[in-house]
């Protein structure tokens, strides 16, 4: 494949990858030992929250930004306090320098773990922001992301059962089925499409 040619000549991207290369794409990253966690949210919850704060504050203006920057929060919660150092990229987004508004999300996962706990250490985050094409490990998540949003948004279980036992974790925040927290999917608690039997909104 040609660079100029763009898309999967670039970079893996499952959107844009054929079926061929997806195919490969997805049996490589099911033999590594990669984990991948991930928080879900539900596009109508969101817009009923964008609308509840607009009805107690007529001038909030929704910024995709603030959802990303909680979801990051929630992901990271309990994950900053086991180890001496981490390394956190995340996908650029648009042209605005986010990396130091990211930082801060870190910290305040980090800041809600030590107050609910009174633990935590002072593990040293690195945090920067780098174009897809340029890092294989967000190539990889964008193929576990599509997986995920193949699944609730279509019904397909086909790409997340090949990826599932890559799966750590999955927090879908807005099935409040059992606790007002969301549901904590794991390998012994799987994300199958019965697992969603009964949930609102899917």
């Amino acid at each position: 494949m040609q660079p100029e040619a763009g898309k999967t000549a670039l970079a893996f991207h499952a959107t844009d990858d054929p079926a061929e290369v997806r195919r490969e794409v997805l049996s490589v990253l099911a033999s590594t030992e990669v984990r991948f966690l991930a928080v879900v949210r539900e596009k109508q919850s969101v817009l009923d929250y964008v609308r509840r704060r607009n009805s107690v504050s007529p001038d909030y203006r929704y910024r995709p930004d603030e959802l990303y920057d909680q979801m990051a929060r929630r992901l990271f919660r309990d994950l900053l306090h086991e180890d001496s150092r981490y390394e956190v990229c995340f996908a650029t987004r648009g042209k605005a320098d986010r990396t130091t508004a990211l930082r801060e999300a870190l910290e305040a996962a980090r800041r809600r773990f030590q107050e609910k706990w009174s633990a935590g250490n002072e593990a040293s985050v690195r945090v920067w922001a780098c174009a897809s094409q340029r890092c294989g490990c967000l190539q990889a998540a964008d193929y576990f992301l599509w997986a995920l949003q193949r699944f609730y948004e279509r019904g397909e279980e086909r790409f997340l059962g090949v990826l599932w036992p890559r799966f750590r974790l999955v927090i879908d925040i807005d099935d409040t089925r059992e606790a007002e927290y969301g549901t904590y999917y794991t390998q012994r608690k799987p994300l199958t499409a019965g697992a969603l039997e009964g949930r609102e909104g899917i």
